[in-house]
């Protein structure tokens, strides 16, 4: 089957990129050809995937006029056009989560990130588990400075596991803060961004803000606060448990991590991997998984983890 549709001045180009890089993603989820001739976008395959295709182009037309497209919108415009949901489209794309320091809006760029920012608006303890580049911490942290700023909580707390990524530091000088820095500086990068350095350090110096090592957590309950657990495949069973009955009143808990990412040492069980099926069932607890589909990295990220999952796969 031949289905045609029409491109404006440049629209190709918009939406499929100078080197027609987005092109070949069409063709290969959907099983068509697309070709251009006389001004239009020849699309060519079965009639079924000829008409998701075209649908799927005049959507990328309209979103093109707005933002621009790159493999994730793709990837999300494929998502939902198979799913016969390209009319709830709107609601992903106007979604301000958050607005970084230098004004420009943060919005959800797939169905994953989506359900996952819901999934923390409504419930008090989400559990958010996917591979690198899906959006875990950034959201989390975005989600946490707006709920601050709308004075819904008092206070951000941000911690992770000191937890060295399969290798051996050793010794690091100077004191306890300049100790833990390295383990938290991705806490911090979203925040720079999101606030500012100078705003970041105001809200640490008025104790707003807290960025610590999850050993620190223990013994306090923690109230009217967001708190993001942030690498917490690193957790042992223990500290996940210490971690989750910290919960108090006012407060909202994100935990989020990769379970295929684990640098525990020897047998330890990771406490996001027992936490996940332990509270699986539990009512008033979200839990979201992100897939190698919501990766809003570089396209060779998401390659790199198709890639990995074959090979564990065989």
């Amino acid at each position: 089957m031949l289905k045609t549709v029409e491109l404006l001045s440049d629209s190709y180009t918009a939406v499929f990129g100078v080197n027609d890089q987005l092109s070949g993603l069409l063709e290969e989820s959907l099983h068509v050809r697309l070709r251009t001739q006389d001004g239009t976008l020849v699309i060519e395959g079965e009639a079924a995937q000829t008409e998701l295709a075209a649908q799927c182009v005049e959507t990328l037309i309209r979103l093109a006029a707005s933002r621009p497209i790159d493999p994730a919108t793709c990837r999300m415009v494929l998502h939902y056009a198979r799913e016969n949901r390209l009319g709830d489209l709107d609601e992903l794309m106007n979604r301000i989560v958050a607005v970084t320091a230098h004004g420009k809006p943060i919005t959800c760029r797939t169905a994953g990130q989506l359900e996952y920012v819901n999934a923390v608006r409504r419930h008090e303890l989400t559990i958010a588990e996917g591979p690198a580049g899906t959006g875990k911490t950034y959201l989390a942290v975005a989600m946490a400075v707006t709920a601050l700023k709308n004075r819904e909580v008092e206070r951000l707390i941000l911690t992770r596991p000191a937890v060295e990524a399969g290798e051996r530091l050793g010794f690091l000088p100077g004191d306890m803060t300049q100790k833990i820095d390295p383990y938290l500086r991705p806490l911090y990068d979203a925040l720079y961004e999101l606030t500012g350095s100078d705003s970041t350090q105001r809200m640490l110096d008025r104790g707003i803000l807290e960025i610590a090592p999850l050993a620190f957590m223990r013994g306090r309950t923690l109230s009217h606060a967001f708190v993001i657990l942030d690498e917490a495949q690193n957790t042992t069973a223990e500290q996940m448990k210490m971690f989750l009955t910290r919960l108090g009143a006012g407060s909202r808990f994100v935990i989020t991590g990769d379970a295929t990412q684990v640098d525990l040492p020897g047998s330890q069980v990771s406490g996001l991997r027992q936490a996940l099926e332990v509270l699986k069932d539990e009512p008033g607890i979200s839990i979201v998984r992100l897939t190698a589909e919501d990766v809003v990295r570089h396209e060779l990220v998401l390659r790199i983890i198709q890639a990995y999952e074959r090979y564990q796969k065989r």
